[in-house]
């Protein structure tokens, strides 16, 4: 009903409509994603991208994220560069975890905790690393899961 607040309506219930190839598909990603519902999976991938993508995002919002990042280790220098990064942003840095790939390659995931502006600077810093191939940054609200980041105190430049 207009005017009336929506939390305290509970559930909003809507009508979406597909063409019958993303139909098939989203149904096919709602299957393998294990989602109990359509409407679960719909939750899901709206509540990614408002935290992701949306304009204008709080700076100061608290913010956990991810990044993933994949190189050759016998780079000149690059596992001492990378570690350097890391002990830039160390307030952030919760956990890190290192993976030999086949070949030369090795990955790198990354999880931080903090300010959206702070989280975003640390992995622009962590993926421009000189030897770093790839680098892919994922931001999530722990508030959608009722928690926090628990990363709250000041910092100084």
């Amino acid at each position: 009903m207009p005017g009336q607040n929506p939390r305290k309506r509970g559930v909003v219930r809507f009508a979406i409509s597909f063409d019958a190839q993303l139909a098939e598909e989203f149904e096919r990603w709602v299957r393998q994603r294990n989602s109990p519902s359509r409407s679960d999976a719909i939750r899901f991938l709206v509540r990614r991208e408002l935290a992701e993508k949306a304009p204008g995002s709080d700076p100061d919002a608290d913010t956990v994220g991810t990044v993933l990042l994949l190189y050759r280790h016998r780079d000149a220098n690059v596992l001492r560069r990378l570690a350097s990064a890391q002990h830039r942003w160390g307030d952030h840095v919760r956990s890190s975890t290192h993976v030999h790939l086949p070949g030369d390659a090795c990955a790198e995931i990354i999880l931080l905790l903090g300010k959206r502006r702070e989280i975003e600077r640390a992995a622009e810093d962590l993926r421009g690393v000189k030897g770093v191939r790839e680098g892919r940054f994922v931001l999530a609200s722990p508030g959608v899961a009722g928690g926090r980041s628990g990363h709250h105190h000041p910092h100084h430049s």
